[in-house]
């Protein structure tokens, strides 16, 4: 109980020195790796940063932790983001299991209610993408698509479903 509020001072000078090496590590690590690594994410993005968060942590206050080992971490979470991407792009089998789909939520002014109940998204988030695009009205947005990193994107004027923009993309059936 009596080191809850102070350990010792090797603690905090460990903790000053091991800190600022871990986080220039994991930065060049990150430099390294490229934009892809910092991009918009998706699921598996997150899941790689939520790691190397706690790896950082990890190294950075457990005494038990060697530098080298969390710089290790880093190197192998950054190395399997790498080869997961790299894969996603040459195989669609990989893409499709690392990667959502894009979801039509809203074409030609209509909202697609069955669409945005199973991707869970209200009226009031398709409203505030609307503004945020400074668009007054349902209608002056020919389609809002759900992106693969959870955001909203609007396109004013879409074409039809079968534009190459909205190609991939969840949509309802077609009714001739």
């Amino acid at each position: 109980m009596n080191k809850i509020f102070f350990d010792s001072w090797d603690s905090i000078v460990r903790t000053a020195v091991i800190t600022p090496m871990a986080y220039v590590i994991l930065i060049v690590f990150l430099r390294i790796a490229g934009k892809r690594t910092l991009s918009k994410m998706n699921a598996f993005d997150l899941i790689v940063t939520i790691a190397l968060g706690s790896t950082l942590a990890t190294v950075t206050l457990n005494k038990d932790v060697a530098l080298i080992d969390g710089a290790f971490v880093f190197f192998l979470l950054i190395l399997l983001q790498f080869l997961i991407s790299y894969l996603a792009v040459h195989h669609k089998s990989v893409n499709h299991l690392v990667k959502s789909t894009p979801a039509l939520v809203v074409y030609k002014g209509k909202m697609l209610s069955n669409i945005m109940r199973k991707e869970r998204i209200t009226e009031d988030e398709i409203y505030a993408v609307l503004r945020e695009q400074g668009l007054w009205s349902l209608e002056q947005a020919d389609a809002v698509i759900l992106e693969t990193d959870g955001s909203l994107t609007v396109i004013r004027q879409a074409g039809d479903l079968e534009s190459n923009v909205l190609s991939g993309i969840t949509k309802p059936p077609l009714h001739g």
